[in-house]
């Protein structure tokens, strides 16, 4: 029988937490019930407030006098995001569940994120209409609108309850499956521009007996791809799609942040690297790209998503921040250039084909480099020739041999 983590501030929502206690025990689990609010809860639990405020060497009655509520609840969802993970290696709960509105979810969903991948992670809560990325992270939290407010038990709150208790027990009561080591994993990035590239590279690696795991370069995207760089997951990356440091740098919706490229490079990991799609910014609709932009060459890609082409200059920034990263490396390191474009809409007749602003990217890095374990290879192939990924794929496998 498993035992599902039941969490969340009991302090004031101890009645609704109460009633799901009640349809996860009858639907034959186990509960941990712990209280992340700052007063005392209206219910009896297992783990209260205190052990949360013992992390930062406090007591809950210190919380409550000392600090303000905003602080408290920082305390409390820090002391959770480092005891929570702990229970679960010491094997108190396999799963978990929790309801609330916004301050709730902020202060649950991130310890829910430091849980490995797999655990099933339910959240119901009064936000997840809405952009969860905040909530949800890198990690695979399920989240459930509450429909209305978590607060009282009503023919609606009722029903959204039961739901997410049978889900959390639904993901045990079936053939559980785990992450096994079987075929070495590859961690590759794409793009709708560089997909004929990835696909023809995951064919090849899947040849060589080698799994591929592909992220979407949308952001989050290659913020996960890092973040299970860093749990180990991967023998070796494939970095083809890096446009997410053109947004990062051009103020665009799909940027990854500055720590885009640091996992391999702190993980000592075998690595490919290709500027594709570093030829464009994204933005949402046309009507949302910034003023200073709207002079630009931009491609209206779909209703939801424009692109402008970069320039030389912004080019040449990306280089540098490459650069900049790849010179902290200690074991060999491949950037592979195709001269011939660096995505579908940068070829010849394609609307962002620009040989000086590639170059200009090319140029940049290389005289960055200080680091003689990278190296760079110029190609005379697009991005999505057949021949370009042959060769990162073939160098990816001479790296990892080696």
């Amino acid at each position: 029988m498993q035992t599902i983590a039941l969490v969340g501030t009991l302090d004031t929502k101890g009645t609704e937490f109460n009633y799901v206690k009640q349809v996860l025990e009858r639907l034959g689990n186990r509960v941990l019930l712990i209280n992340a609010g700052v007063f005392s809860p209206t219910v009896e639990v297992d783990i209260d407030a205190n052990e949360l405020a013992a992390v930062e060497e406090l007591t809950i009655d210190q919380v409550r006098t000392d600090y303000t509520r905003g602080e408290a609840n920082a305390i409390l969802a820090h002391g959770l995001r480092i005891l929570l993970p702990r229970l679960y290696q010491a094997g108190k709960f396999q799963g978990i569940l929790s309801l609330g509105g916004s301050g709730g979810t902020s202060l649950v969903t991130p310890a829910m994120q430091q849980l490995p991948l797999g655990v099933p992670k339910v959240m119901v809560s009064t936000v997840a209409a809405g952009n969860t990325r905040e909530y949800v992270g890198t990690s695979d939290i399920v989240m459930i609108p509450s429909i209305v407010d978590v607060s009282g038990l009503n023919k609606i709150s009722r029903v959204i309850f039961d739901n997410a208790a049978a889900a959390i027990s639904g993901m045990f009561n079936h053939s559980m499956t785990t992450l096994v080591d079987t075929k070495p994993l590859i961690g590759a990035t794409m793009f709708g521009v560089t997909t004929k590239a990835v696909d023809h590279a995951r064919s090849l690696l899947d040849q060589a007996g080698l799994e591929t795991l592909v992220f979407h370069a949308t952001g989050t995207g290659g913020q996960t791809m890092e973040s299970l760089i860093a749990q180990g997951y991967f023998a070796g990356v494939l970095d083809l799609t890096t446009t997410e440091i053109a947004d990062e740098l051009c103020g665009g919706v799909m940027a990854a942040g500055q720590t885009r490229l640091d996992s391999a490079i702190q993980a000592h990991l075998p690595e490919v690297l290709a500027p594709g799609a570093l030829d464009m910014v994204n933005f949402g609709p046309y009507e949302t790209v910034p003023a200073k932009y709207r002079q630009r060459n931009l491609v209206k890609h779909n209703p939801t998503v424009t692109l402008m082409r970069t320039t030389i200059a912004e080019n040449q920034q990306f280089g540098q921040f490459m650069a900049q990263k790849l010179n902290q490396a200690q074991r060999p390191i491949a950037v592979m250039i195709p001269t011939k474009g660096f995505s579908e809409l940068d070829a010849v007749g394609q609307p962002f084909y620009g040989p000086e602003e590639d170059a200009a990217f090319t140029d940049s890095l290389t005289k960055a480099l200080t680091n003689n374990a990278v190296t760079v290879t110029k190609l005379p192939y697009h991005m999505n020739d057949p021949r370009f990924t042959q060769a990162c794929v073939e160098q990816l496998k001479i790296l990892m041999k080696g």
